[in-house]
């Protein structure tokens, strides 16, 4: 019963968000804020993952290549394919449900803790609105992070090929025009949209509606990333399954 007083709350936030909007000279200031916060501020560590990720993808495809027969461009083709259908979209949403996730779930918890957020509403500001509301449109750019983590991560599968010599770099360049499907971009980033909204919203969620003290921000923190986490790869299941099944 808890879970599903959660997802009512969680409903009932959602469709709060929208109501009473703040002056669009306020709500301007706060969505630039938060895209510098959450989008701007999470690009080191998305490429600096990226580039790994991709590696790893391709000298662990080179690694099992062992028959002579399979064309080595497998590998430039195999580093794409899981870059851009998994690795991007779905283990850097992970990441940056603990990074961004976390901070959103801390600051807004703060402010609760602290009676800012009842003061906002003694002023009859919609604090839902004005505290969720520029979160979500920040993490619209959040597809601009998913496109250069596929990009960054293929580079980084083309330089582990080349310092290990697992195949040229022509054979790889090869491997990842082979069979492109341009949907598969498009899949990635309608996921990279429900992700971003997910993101936006469950850490806002136990953020806002926290209990207790100083030391329950952490434990809120927490429990919003393992609920993100877990609403992030049930809805990748689920968008793949009507997307590409």
């Amino acid at each position: 019963m808890n879970y599903i007083s959660s997802i009512g709350s969680y409903s009932i936030m959602v469709w709060e968000v929208f109501k009473k909007p703040t002056k669009w000279s306020i709500m301007k200031s706060l969505i630039l804020k938060e895209i510098d916060e959450l989008i701007y501020g999470s690009m080191g560590i998305v490429i600096f993952i990226s580039v790994f990720i991709g590696g790893v993808v391709a000298i662990q495809t080179a690694l099992n290549l062992t028959n002579p027969l399979i064309p080595k461009d497998l590998i430039g083709f195999a580093t794409r394919q899981s870059v851009i259908l998994e690795f991007a979209p779905t283990f850097t949403s992970i990441i940056m449900a603990g990074k961004v996730g976390s901070y959103i779930t801390s600051s807004i918890g703060t402010m609760r803790v602290t009676e800012q957020i009842d003061a906002l509403e003694v002023m009859g500001v919609n604090s839902l609105n004005y505290l969720v509301f520029p979160k979500i449109i920040a993490m619209l750019f959040y597809p601009f992070v998913i496109a250069i983590s596929m990009y960054v991560g293929i580079f980084g599968g083309l330089i582990a090929n080349s310092l290990g010599n697992y195949s040229t770099s022509t054979e790889f360049i090869q491997g990842i025009q082979l069979d492109f499907i341009p949907f598969h971009v498009t899949y990635s980033f309608i996921k990279s949209v429900v992700f971003a909204f997910i993101i936006a919203t469950i850490p806002s969620f136990h953020g806002y509606y926290m209990e207790g003290g100083a030391l329950d921000v952490g434990k809120a923190s927490t429990t919003s990333f393992v609920w993100t986490s877990v609403v992030i790869i049930i809805s990748n299941f689920v968008l793949t399954q009507l997307l590409l099944g």
